[in-house]
C-alpha cells in the first residue's frame, strides 16, 4: 500500500477545471484554416498562451500527485512523468503525450528559435483532445485511491 499524505483533491479538481475551460476557449476561437491562424496575431497569441497554461496545469497536477503520494523527489520534470508511469497514474500513451506537450510548452515559453506556426497550428488542432485523455487517467487514478 502506498504511503501518502492526503491528495490535494480540491486543488487538482480546480486545475482540471482550468484546463477544460482553457481547452474549450481555444476550441471556440481556433480558426479552421492555417492562413487565418497565421495572419491573426491576436488569435495566434491567445491560442499559444492558453495552450501553454493548460499544459502547465497538467504538469502542476503531476507534481502534486508525485508529492502527495511520495513517489520520490524529482531532479527534473521528466522524473515526475516517469514516476506517473511507474506508479500507474498514467499509461505509457498518456506519458508520451504529456512529454510532447511539455516540449511544445517549452518552445512556446522559451521561444527556442522561431516558432513554426504551421507545425504549432497542426499540433494544437490535433492535440486538444489529448488533454481529455490525460485528465481521464488522472481522475481514474485519484478515484481508486483512498
Amino acid at each position: 500500500m502506498l504511503k501518502h499524505k492526503k491528495p490535494r483533491k480540491k486543488e487538482i479538481e480546480s486545475k482540471i477545471l482550468d484546463i477544460l475551460n482553457l481547452v474549450e476557449s481555444i476550441s471556440e476561437i481556433f480558426p479552421k484554416d492555417f492562413e487565418s491562424f497565421k495572419y491573426d496575431l491576436v488569435i495566434r497569441d491567445a491560442s499559444y498562451k492558453r495552450v501553454e497554461s493548460a499544459i502547465q496545469n497538467l504538469i502542476d497536477i503531476c507534481y502534486m500527485i508525485n508529492s502527495d503520494f511520495r513517489f520520490g523527489i524529482p531532479d527534473e520534470e521528466e522524473d515526475v512523468m516517469d514516476n506517473m508511469e511507474t506508479n500507474k497514474v498514467l499509461s505509457k500513451k498518456a506519458i508520451l503525450i504529456l512529454k510532447e506537450m511539455k516540449s511544445f510548452r517549452n518552445i512556446l515559453v522559451h521561444k527556442y528559435g522561431k516558432i513554426d506556426d504551421l507545425r504549432a497550428f497542426e499540433s494544437i488542432e490535433e492535440g486538444l483532445n489529448d488533454f481529455e485523455l490525460v485528465i481521464e487517467e488522472i481522475e481514474r487514478f485519484l478515484k481508486i485511491q483512498k
